[in-house]
C-alpha cells in the first residue's frame, strides 16, 4: 500500500549554506516534493502552507494535490488536513519555533512525522517535546523522526567507512567557515533576520555539522565535554554567528570544532585522525592519509542527501520498524552540541550527555 503524505510549510531552507560549494537555490520544501514523488512507497496527497500562494507554488505541477493553508478558509486548515483517512504522513519544513506545535498535532492525529532539523529551539523544548511524544503516543504505531540530510551523504558514510577501517580515533577537527550577508536568499526570511531560537544561524546550520562529525566519529566516541568561546562577528547575525570549542569524547579523545556565518575565512572540512591514518570530508571529496600517502576521491552524492532521506524514511513506515538514523534521538544529540547557554564572548564549559543517554536508551 503507498503511504500518503502531506508536506507542511513551503519555507526556504539554510542547505545551501549548510553544504558550501553545493548550492541549492530550491526551498526545503522544493527538495522534498520530488524525493517523495521518487519514493515508491510514497505518495503526495496534500500540501499545506502559512498562505495559498506559497502552497500552489508547490503544487501547480501536479493537479492531484490538494491545496490547504491558514488563508483558505472553512475546510482548508491544517486541522482538517490530519483529518483525511489518504495521508497517513506528514513532512514538517516549518520556522523553528512553530514545528512544535504541528508535531504535537500531527502525531495525536495518528500521523507519522517527519519534522525537519533542528528538533527544537533548545535542548529544553526538545525534551519536552520527547517526554510527551513517549507519554502519550504509542510510538509502536505512530512514529516521529527528523530529518537530519548529512546523513545520507554518500561522501560522509563513506569516509565513516574508512574511519572504522583505520582503528582507535585519535584526534579530530571540524571547520566551516561562511559569510552571510544580508540581501541572500537565506538571511530574507523573517525568522532567521529576527530569531528568536538562540544561536541564530548557528543553531539553524550547526546541528549539521555536528551531525557530520557524530556519523564519522561513530557512537563509541560520544561527546562527553565542551569547553567553548563564542561571538557575534556581523550585527546583523545575532545573537551569535561563531563559535570555537574544545570537544571530549568518552574515550578521552579531544578534537576541535570552529564554525562561523559572519567571517571571511572560507572552506569546510571534517577530519578524523586514527591510528592507521586520516581521513578527510570537503564538500563530495573524501581524502585519507595513510603512512603519508595521500588518496583523494570524489564521492557522488545523491543530491544534497535529501531524495534518500525521505526515501528511507517511507521505507522505515512501511516496514513497521523506525530508522535508527532518524530518530528524535539522534537530532537532540546533534543540537547539544550548539545549544549555546552562555552569553556571547564568556567561556563555557559543558558536561554533554543529555542527549547521550537517550540514545544509548533506544
Amino acid at each position: 500500500m503507498s503511504i500518503g503524505v502531506a508536506i507542511i510549510g513551503a519555507e526556504k531552507s539554510i542547505s545551501s549554506v549548510a553544504f558550501p560549494g553545493k548550492p541549492s537555490y530550491r526551498t526545503r520544501s522544493l527538495q522534498q516534493q520530488p524525493a517523495v514523488e521518487a519514493a515508491e512507497s510514497l505518495t503526495l496527497k496534500a500540501i499545506y502552507s502559512r498562505s495559498k500562494e506559497s502552497a500552489r507554488s508547490l503544487g501547480d505541477d501536479n493537479s492531484d494535490v490538494s491545496i490547504y493553508s491558514a488563508d483558505s478558509g472553512d475546510g482548508k486548515g491544517y486541522q482538517d488536513l490530519l483529518q483525511r483517512p489518504d495521508v497517513h504522513a506528514v513532512i514538517i519544513a516549518l520556522p523553528i519555533k512553530n514545528q512544535p506545535e504541528y508535531i504535537r498535532l500531527a502525531l495525536a492525529a495518528g500521523k507519522h512525522v517527519l519534522s525537519e532539523k533542528p528538533i527544537a529551539e533548545n535542548v529544553s523544548e526538545a525534551l519536552d517535546l520527547l517526554k510527551w511524544y513517549h507519554s502519550n503516543i504509542d510510538t509502536k504505531k505512530v512514529t516521529w523522526s527528523v530529518a537530519e540530510n548529512y546523513r545520507y551523504l554518500d561522501s560522509f558514510n563513506h569516509a565513516r567507512e574508512q574511519v572504522q577501517k583505520f582503528g582507535r580515533v585519535l584526534s579530530f577537527r571540524v571547520k566551516m567557515y561562511a559569510n552571510v550577508q544580508p540581501g541572500s536568499k537565506y538571511y530574507e526570511t523573517e525568522w532567521r533576520k529576527t530569531p528568536t531560537h538562540q544561536g541564530g544561524f548557528l543553531l539553524d546550520g550547526g546541528v549539521h555539522f555536528t551531525a557530520g562529525i557524530r556519523l564519522l566519529l561513530g557512537s563509541e566516541n560520544a561527546f562527553t565535554r565542551l569547553a567553548a568561546f563564542s561571538a557575534q562577528l556581523q550585527e546583523h547575525l545575532s545573537p551569535v554567528d561563531t563559535v570555537d570549542a574544545t570537544l571530549r569524547t568518552k574515550n578521552g579523545i579531544t578534537g576541535t570544532f570552529s564554525v562561523s556565518f559572519g567571517t571571511t575565512l572560507t572552506g569546510s572540512e571534517w577530519t578524523v585522525g586514527c591510528e592507521g591514518g586520516s581521513v578527510s570530508v570537503s564538500r563530495s571529496r573524501v581524502t585519507t592519509i595513510i603512512n603519508g600517502q595521500e588518496e583523494s576521491k570524489e564521492i557522488k552524492d545523491d543530491r544534497t542527501g535529501v531524495p534518500p532521506e525521505v526515501r528511507h524514511w517511507g521505507e522505515a513506515i512501511e516496514s513497521g520498524k523506525q530508522n535508527e538514523r532518524q530518530m528524535p534521538e539522534e537530532a537532540l544529540a546533534d543540537l547539544e552540541l550548539v545549544s549555546l547557554r552562555t552569553p556571547i564572548g564568556i567561556a563555557c564549559m559543558l558536561t554533554l550527555g543529555t542527549a547521550g543517554e537517550h540514545v544509548t536508551k533506544r
